[in-house]
């Protein structure tokens, strides 16, 4: 992903989460308040219609795959069973046996790729639509159980990539994510260096709260290496409880809040990388 297209996706996901209570968005809406988002971020676009085009061409070709991919796995299947009725009414065991090896092995093609729907191409941490086809009512923005939701943002993060550039800057973000996953909770990647765990209804607040300063004491106590220099990292985190037919927007924007007073704290004692 370019310099460009990173900007991109954070200025995005910033003005998505901005319009997601606004009943109505036209055009001339979204772009006032991604400008002025731009503005906020010291953020500039180089040839916008350029970059927009090459996405537009790249989400074209993923979609093309997958429909290609969908295409053939539905003829596979329309096949084994065809030649499954066959067989049982031949009686023929060893081609039942054959067939259904054959669909085993299909089985686990079409896992693989509901997979790659879910997960994040960079980090391989979970994306937005994991949440809302796993954790959101059909057709709704709404929770369909009760839990409890923990943001993340990372702490300097600009500062890594204008010091050790962008590639270090993404192996910082799977490194978090790879951090992140030991807690056991499904990690999403809500936007550039923002991430959402979601706990059980059996974790509490407090026992989220003590897990997740636990890990961040146990990240900032390393050492991670950018060519000959060294820094650490650091996050700050939000969290709050949420019951079945709570809006996912109203959640979030409860655990931001939540995030951005710890942040004030934790940068008081963590001024850098």
């Amino acid at each position: 992903m370019s310099t460009d297209e990173k900007k991109l996706e954070i200025l995005s996901n910033e003005v998505k989460s901005s319009i997601g209570m606004l009943p109505i968005v036209t055009p001339s809406l979204y772009r006032s308040i991604f400008e002025e988002y731009a503005k906020k971020n010291h953020i500039e676009i180089e040839d916008e219609n350029k970059l927009a085009e090459n996405l537009l061409t790249q989400q074209c070709s993923k979609l093309t795959t997958l429909q290609d991919q969908t295409y053939k796995n539905a003829n596979t299947l329309s096949q084994n069973t065809s030649e499954a009725i066959e067989a049982i009414e031949n009686k023929d065991d060893e081609t039942l046996k054959q067939i259904l090896t054959e669909t085993k092995k299909l089985r686990e093609e079409v896992d693989k790729l509901r997979e790659s729907l879910y997960k994040d191409e960079l980090t391989n941490a979970f994306n937005r639509k994991w949440v809302h086809d796993k954790c959101l009512k059909d057709h709704t923005n709404t929770f369909s159980e009760n839990g409890t939701l923990a943001i993340i943002d990372l702490n300097y993060f600009k500062q890594v990539n204008d010091t050790h550039g962008h590639i270090i800057g993404d192996k910082v973000l799977i490194f978090i994510t790879n951090e992140l996953k030991k807690i056991g909770s499904p990690v999403i990647r809500y936007g550039g260096d923002e991430f959402i765990l979601i706990f059980k209804e059996n974790v509490p607040i407090k026992k989220a709260h003590t897990i997740l300063n636990k890990l961040r004491d146990s990240i900032l106590s390393k050492k991670l290496k950018a060519h000959s220099a060294t820094f650490t990292v650091s996050f700050s985190f939000g969290i709050t409880a949420f019951k079945d037919g709570d809006l996912l927007e109203t959640v979030v924007e409860q655990a931001d809040k939540d995030m951005y007073e710890d942040k004030i704290q934790i940068k008081k004692r963590v001024t850098g990388i």
